[in-house]
């Protein structure tokens, strides 16, 4: 041991390394929830289990096997060549997977996107044209762009607009239309352009003579093998096993040579890099449809998240939501994807595979590159009606009938905003079905709010514990000449005109406002009270305020209405304000000669009144 080396006994000196040590746990704790928050899938990957990856891997099998047909139908809508859906099936799917919230929503191509895609470029260019690629591929990065920066900023509390009820009611919505889309494939009859809910309804009714025997066949086998084994045993692969069946009931019919349509082979290339031409004019051309577009694919993702987070009983960060599906599509757009956002379908079915986190998108995006390089082929064995079968089996599971029931039983104006949702899903452009929910949600809230209710209060004398009640609830004798009314809500500019009509029915009483059911008063309500103070005081009244919480009297306090209206018509107590009138409604309680009281029974301030100064309890005031 060197002279320089100090005792094993001696403790070692300290320093400010050995401090940072000592604060180490915390450092280490706030690094980690950054660190959490930046690659969010970390803190799934940690916490999977041996179970967890088994299950995820069944599932992401059966979303490989549903993924496929569905890529190359959604890349045809959006007027690409089928490869490009599978690969927005493939770099879309694992980037909102990783960096998404959800861990069982699926990203990727989806119908509605897909079709505004097609709206928005083919206005610019004929779709097969050397232009049309290069534009599709800007507006997916400009969508990407957007979607990210709102997230950054934390904008995901505007999907809070976005109420259980219009979830609900759009999911159903999904559902009967994901269910219609497959009537095609299911009957094997060709309807030509009818793509709407009604017209899809009207040409399968007028071509139902056409219907494909041996395609029909085929679709039932696989729909009732898929609810047969989902009610015997929801464990099981019953994807897997309702498609296996599918396709032996296809081929014991003769398959292609029966007019069963097969899904068809691929050609098989890795997706190619690409760098997206984003030029001033295509800036100026694309900008107002890529921020509809962007929009509308976080509005379709957040939605199904928090749908199939309802089932799941997973809470969903909106904002993080946002720059999962922003990623997704800023980096699919590098490699030749079109834009896409969460899909009800292959979510739905994700979720009843049993799937427990994102790894099962992972598992199905690199199933569909392997199938897309090394096995092609391998699709044109899967025939269309087996996967028509199997959809709408997941369309009905999207339909949450228990939630449907309860909304309905339980309130009228959730029960509206369920059915306009729904039918606007139906009838409407899918932009435009959760905008008609939210809208008519916002506008019932308000109508609701824009009406608080003034609650008249007087003491029970047979419980004086209690305080004040609900005078016309528990048929309490009120003072004629003072009335307390309790507010039953905010005092904004929607509610002044509900406030003054209910106010005018007591002039020339003296009116105690107890505010213990009172947010916020904004200055439409500040005016309003002034007002009304000085139009009961001209009829031979008063107005006076008690019980109102500090942070709702901000507006008036700033504002200067509590001076004007005099800080000694305030009161903490209704004990307070009740004994300041005391004088003000003494000629009402007193007989005189052979008259008697006006007031005679008050319980307030009559000769056998319980009011202040006789030991009851006034506040808080109770319904």
């Amino acid at each position: 041991m060197s002279a320089d080396t100090p005792p094993p006994s001696s403790p070692p000196p300290e320093s400010p390394e050995s401090t940072e040590k000592a604060e180490g746990p915390e450092h280490t704790s706030a690094a980690a929830y950054r660190l959490s928050r930046l690659l969010p899938f970390l803190g799934w990957m940690r916490q999977l289990s041996p179970g967890d990856a088994r299950s995820d891997l069944i599932a992401g099998l059966s979303g490989a096997v549903l993924v496929l047909p569905q890529g190359v139908a959604y890349a045809l809508i959006a007027g690409l060549p089928p490869a490009h859906g599978l690969y927005a099936a493939i770099v879309v799917a694992i980037i909102a997977g990783l960096f998404g919230s959800s861990r069982h929503m699926v990203s990727g191509p989806a119908a509605a996107i897909s079709m505004v895609v097609f709206g928005t470029v083919s206005t610019l260019a004929a779709p097969g044209s050397p232009e049309y690629l290069p534009l599709v591929l800007a507006l997916t990065c400009m969508v990407g762009i957007i979607q990210l920066s709102l997230g950054l900023m934390r904008m995901g509390a505007l999907v809070n607009l976005i109420s259980h009820t219009v979830v609900i009611g759009f999911t159903a919505g999904a559902g009967v239309l994901i269910a219609t889309s497959q009537l095609k494939h299911l009957f094997g009859i060709a309807l030509g352009d009818a793509s709407s809910f009604l017209g899809t309804w009207w040409a399968l009714l007028g071509h139902l003579g056409d219907t494909s025997w041996a395609t029909l066949i085929t679709g039932l086998s696989t729909l009732l093998t898929a609810v047969l084994v989902r009610r015997l045993n929801r464990k099981l692969p019953w994807m897997l096993v309702a498609m296996a069946v599918g396709c032996g009931v296809a081929a014991l019919l003769g398959g292609s040579a029966a007019g069963i349509p097969m899904v068809g082979a691929l050609s098989g290339s890795l997706p190619p890099f690409s760098l997206p031409p984003l030029g001033f004019d295509t800036l100026r051309s694309l900008g107002g449809a890529a921020f509809a577009l962007a929009v509308l694919g976080l509005i379709e993702a957040v939605s199904i998240a928090r749908a199939i987070g309802v089932r799941s009983h997973q809470r969903i960060d909106g904002n993080q939501e946002f720059i999962g599906q922003g990623l997704s599509n800023l980096a699919g757009s590098f490699f030749s994807c079109f834009a896409g956002s969460g899909s009800f379908t292959r979510s739905g079915a994700n979720y009843d595979a049993g799937a427990r986190t994102p790894l099962s998108v992972v598992v199905a995006a690199l199933i569909v590159l392997a199938v897309l390089l090394l096995v092609p082929d391998v699709t044109a064995w899967l025939p269309l009606p087996a996967m028509a079968g199997l959809i709408m089996v997941i369309a009905a599971n999207l339909i949450e009938v228990g939630h449907i029931r309860q909304i309905l039983a339980v309130s009228r104006e959730e029960a509206v905003v369920l059915v306009i949702t729904f039918l606007a899903t139906l009838l409407l452009p899918l932009e435009f079905a959760i905008f008609a929910g939210v809208l008519v949600s916002l506008v019932l809230y308000l109508n609701r709010t824009s009406r608080p209710r003034l609650v008249e209060m007087a003491p029970d004398p047979e419980h004086p514990e209690l305080g004040v009640r609900n005078a016309e609830r528990y048929q309490l004798a009120q003072c004629r000449e003072v009335v307390i009314l309790r507010v039953d809500g905010s005092l904004f500019f929607g509610a002044v005109d509900h406030v003054q009509r209910k106010l005018a029915r007591y002039t020339g009483k003296h009116v105690i406002l107890l505010g213990t059911g009172c947010n916020f008063i904004d200055i439409a309500g500040a005016e309003m009270l002034e007002i009304e103070q000085r139009r009961l005081r001209d009829a031979g009244g008063s107005l006076s305020m008690c019980g109102f919480r500090m942070y709702a009297l901000e507006v008036m306090e700033r504002g200067g209405f509590l001076e004007r209206m005099g800080r000694e018509n305030y009161f903490h107590t209704a004990e307070a304000a009740i004994a300041s009138l005391r004088d003000s409604v003494a000629e009402a309680h007193r007989a005189h000669g052979d008259q008697p009281a006006a007031c005679p029974d008050c319980q307030l301030f009559g000769p056998a009144g319980i009011g202040p100064g006789q030991g009851v309890r006034l506040t808080p005031p109770l319904a």
